[in-house]
């Protein structure tokens, strides 16, 4: 009997998610590819009275008006250089989707699609859940190859209060 080359010896096969990568500051996140529903330039965005600072405004995407999310603001994260600051490249915008809300996240960089195996994902580290990031964001770290991809659990990055403000925007 020939085993096949790199399977288990319990059996058991070794699963895999898919992500949808990008750049926040210097480091790598993802977000499971189920809730994108798609990525798309970021349309003219209109400013809200009141809007929670880490809401840019509103925008029409694709006949939904829906807030867009500044993840670098929401997530306390700095941008890479002043260089980064004064040439502002297009950005696009991941449109999220769940049970209770659409939002828009912006991002510098065009996101890529990742596949990774679970068992590379790790909890965080309690050093990286003690800082300006909210634990709560948090899914995991995945390590690919000599890189880490932070995934973040995007059902946890609104309140049901921020839920309830957006949706009266």
């Amino acid at each position: 009997m020939d085993k096949k080359k790199g399977s288990k010896a319990s059996g058991n096969k070794e699963t895999y998610i898919q992500l949808i990568a990008f750049k926040l500051g210097q480091e790598t996140f993802g977000i499971r590819i189920q809730q994108v529903k798609e990525v798309t330039l970021t349309p003219t965005i209109s400013r809200v009275p009141k809007a929670p600072a880490f809401i840019l405004g509103v925008a029409n995407i694709r006949g939904d008006i829906m807030a867009i999310m500044d993840l670098e603001k929401r997530m306390g994260i700095s941008r890479k250089s002043n260089l980064t600051l004064q040439k502002k490249p297009p950005k696009y915008t991941l449109v999220i989707e769940n049970e209770d809300y659409s939002i828009g996240l912006t991002v510098e960089e065009v996101p890529v699609s990742v596949t990774i195996a679970t068992s590379s994902i790790d909890k965080a580290p309690d050093i990286i859940r003690e800082t300006q990031i909210n634990k709560d964001y948090l899914e995991g770290i995945a390590k690919t190859g000599n890189d880490l991809l932070i995934i973040l659990d995007i059902n946890n990055m609104l309140t049901f209060k921020e839920v309830q403000k957006l949706a009266s925007l």
